[in-house]
């Protein structure tokens, strides 16, 4: 079994005289095995000794079935302790705690509504048991939580996995391109089995990249870091030069308990490890180190004596080579369940394992927050990171998104195997064209964007004229585009909140300082000043860009076609130049910015070389004076008259309110 229930403290459950004038030498023996912790084998013997008891023993053959569940649960053998705890029931056994126990396995085999049945049994004779409310909470979110997954995508690593179990990765290196982890794997085919946990003893491996970024065969520790009890769940120092373990030694003659060791690194080698001195006595247990990649705390577990339950979370502060004394993280994270595999990925970031707060099934892996008062703030990871199994023991690379964690889902055995998770990056972009109002780009135009986020840049146009900028989700962004000779544009853009990819397409069209510009889509009413509803949007459009350039005065002017005498049509020019002043000032445009000028028909249109692109029978240069229009047919000369008809404006100054 894993180095993660080896540092469980054993329970001592004593017998009342009902049962010691039952006991055999064998169920003796089994309750001995149980008591140093060597469950696996515990398990097997209680299992011998239940079918040979005769079922007219009902209270012995219901104490034991309990004891044979309790170690089948410690092994990870989940529908063993399942059927066992089921025995104990059928039998009466006396303790309502079999129906906790129960919910917990019926929970973490993934079926729900079983253990919400027994949570809530148990919860009517203890109401006030904040392990089986937590249970209970757990299991009815599972299903929301399993069908709204976040974002996370989650892989089994079966190029690193084996047939026997690992667990614990821990990623270091410059460029997080190594990895650890404890296994139980082995090439000795006579290898002891570990009365403890029915496995091998565990070995810290490592796995590193090829020059192409690609993972290579795991290999064993070199140096005098293994030894032939168990090490596991390492944990690498910010430097690289340490690294922080859990070392399980069996004493033959008590208990087996945990204790943190450390190796440094010397000439690319691991050397042997050393015990850490944060307790005094030989009897806490302690494991499961993480230290902080500022070096400060060294935060790991144990049951010591004060705690909140099962396994608590400490942190101990470095002093010197040592660190010290114990401090537990408080009830916000640790439960009357057991808190296991802290990873402390900054200095207000944990990242821990629980099956005391509520959560899918077996260990959830949490993320815990430290605010400014001090304050942890817990949240479930949710699925695909969690599952119905185990899932613990999670390593990032640093800030980045990515990194392993372990998981017995889907294993049969329950043995556990590493998984990588990487969270999609949300690639949020805006990009465009900068051109000039007849789509021509404009080379040496820039972009400048200022974001809610912070963001303030200045991103010069490629050559063709278009731009490509990243921006972040859910964030408001005031954009401006400028070039020399041209009036600027601006634009507002919200991006989406939604997590996933985007790319927002704004086009930019520049308007020239040095010659005047066509208003399009300006209507009047036939033979008035009058402004029809439809200009109302090129008529705002003009407010906008009065408003994003704000020293810029201009003159409007309006022109008429050839029809109709020279005075009418400057009389009327006139007039429906002054009604789009007039609509501009009541947008708010001050009225010293603007000058009305009617040109009626004494200032025929040059045809520019976009619309002689655009008009087959118009060049380049042509002027359309009356005199011009005549030699065109009847259908050319109403479109060169369209085009005379026309709202204009031009700068004339560049610097209002400048001085």
């Amino acid at each position: 079994m894993r180095t993660r229930y080896i540092i469980y403290i054993l329970f001592l459950f004593i017998a009342t005289g009902l049962f010691s004038s039952c006991k055999s030498a064998k169920l003796s023996d089994a309750e001995e095995k149980q008591r140093i912790g060597e469950y696996y084998e515990a398990a097997n013997i209680y299992r011998k000794v239940y079918q040979k008891t005769p079922a007219q023993k009902r209270d012995l053959r219901g104490y034991i079935a309990f004891r044979m569940a309790e170690c089948s649960r410690l092994i990870n053998s989940t529908p063993r302790a399942t059927g066992a705890y089921m025995n104990a029931l059928r039998y009466n056994y006396p303790d309502s705690i079999v129906y906790l126990r129960l919910g917990q396995t019926y929970q973490k085999e993934g079926k729900y509504n079983d253990a919400i049945r027994y949570y809530r049994e148990y919860l009517t004779t203890y109401p006030d048991n904040l392990l089986a409310a937590n249970g209970l909470a757990g299991s009815e979110m599972a299903a929301e939580m399993k069908n709204n997954p976040t974002r996370y995508i989650v892989r089994r690593m079966d190029k690193f996995n084996s047939r026997k179990g690992e667990f614990s990765p821990i990623l270091g290196g410059e460029d997080y391109n190594q990895l650890y982890f404890s296994s139980s794997r082995t090439k000795d085919k006579e290898a002891k089995i570990s009365a403890i946990t029915g496995q091998n003893t565990n070995d810290i491996y490592v796995v590193t990249q090829d020059e192409n970024k690609n993972w290579i065969a795991p290999i064993l520790v070199d140096g005098g870091l293994n030894t032939e009890f168990d090490e596991g769940t390492p944990s690498i120092s910010g430097d690289g030069s340490t690294m922080y373990y859990t070392y399980c030694a069996q004493d033959p003659e008590g208990p087996r308990t945990a204790e943190i060791y450390r190796s440094r690194r010397s000439n690319a080698q691991w050397g042997k490890g050393e015990k850490v001195a944060i307790v005094k006595d030989s009897i806490t247990p302690l494991g499961h180190p993480s230290i902080s990649p500022d070096g400060k705390y060294l935060y790991f577990v144990s049951d010591a004596v004060g705690g909140f339950g099962g396994k608590d979370i400490f942190r101990a502060r470095a002093v010197g080579n040592d660190f010290g004394p114990m401090e537990n993280l408080g009830e916000a994270i640790n439960t009357a369940g057991d808190e296991m595999f802290p990873y402390a990925r900054d200095s207000v970031t944990l990242y821990f394992a629980s099956n005391g707060h509520p959560g899918m099934g077996g260990l959830d892996i949490f993320k815990a927050t430290l605010d400014s008062t001090g304050h942890w703030n817990v949240e479930n990871m949710g699925a695909p990171i969690n599952s119905m199994g185990d899932d613990f023991g999670i390593t990032f690379a640093g800030s980045q998104e990515w990194g392993f964690f372990s998981s017995n889902r889907n294993d049969a055995r329950g043995y556990d195997h590493l998984y990588s998770f990487e969270y999609p990056t949300v690639n949020i972009f805006i990009e465009g064209f900068v051109s000039d109002l007849d789509e021509y780009p404009i080379e040496e135009a820039t972009i400048r964007i200022v974001g809610r986020d912070g963001l303030n840049v200045r991103v010069p146009v490629r050559k063709d004229g278009s731009y490509r900028v990243e921006l972040e989700r859910d964030i408001s962004y005031v954009m401006m585009a400028s070039a020399r000779g041209y009036l600027n544009q601006n634009f507002e853009l919200k991006t989406g909140p939604e997590e996933a990819n985007e790319t927002y397409t704004v086009d930019f069209f520049l308007s020239p300082i040095h010659e005047p510009v066509v208003v399009e889509n300006i209507f009047y009413d036939f033979d008035k000043a009058t402004l029809r509803p439809e200009s109302k949007e090129a008529l705002d459009q003009m407010i906008k860009m009065l408003n994003d350039n704000p020293n810029v005065t201009i003159e409007l002017g309006a022109h008429t076609d050839r029809k109709g005498t020279d005075a009418y049509n400057e009389r009327l020019a006139q007039r429906r130049a002054q009604s789009v002043v007039d609509y501009l000032i009541a947008g708010g445009i001050a009225t010293d910015r603007l000058e009305a000028k009617g040109y009626g028909e004494s200032a025929p249109k040059v045809i520019n070389k976009r619309m002689a692109e655009r008009i087959d029978f118009l060049n380049e240069g042509d002027v359309l004076t009356e005199a011009f229009i005549l030699e065109l047919t009847p259908e050319q000369q109403e479109i060169a008259d369209q085009i005379n008809r026309r709202t204009e404006f031009k700068v004339l100054r560049t610097n209002y309110n400048l001085f």
